[in-house]
């Protein structure tokens, strides 16, 4: 499914929420055009209020800069496709 396609750049998630954020981006990039960032984060941060409570942030494009204060171990950036995937819980 996953395997080689996603690069984990910089995390403190522990590893099966790690495998979650990059299993709800690939469902995200099925559901909707790699264009349409907007949407595909808003699917990524509403699974993740979801199933780990409320809070939750995601910033999806091919080139974006950003500075944020997060909760210890909510933190992950990774590669896939052509996007890049930031998923943290505000501090």
């Amino acid at each position: 499914m996953l395997e080689g396609k996603a690069m984990v750049d910089d995390t403190d998630m522990p590893s099966k929420m790690q495998i979650q954020a990059m299993s709800y981006a690939s469902q995200a990039l099925d559901l909707y055009d790699v264009l349409d960032c907007e949407s595909i984060a808003a699917h990524i941060k509403k699974e993740f209020d979801t199933r780990y409570g409320c809070g939750w942030q995601c910033v999806v494009g091919s080139s974006f800069g950003c500075f944020f204060t997060h909760s210890k171990g909510t933190f992950i950036y990774f590669t896939l496709e052509t996007l890049h995937f930031l998923i943290f819980k505000g501090a």
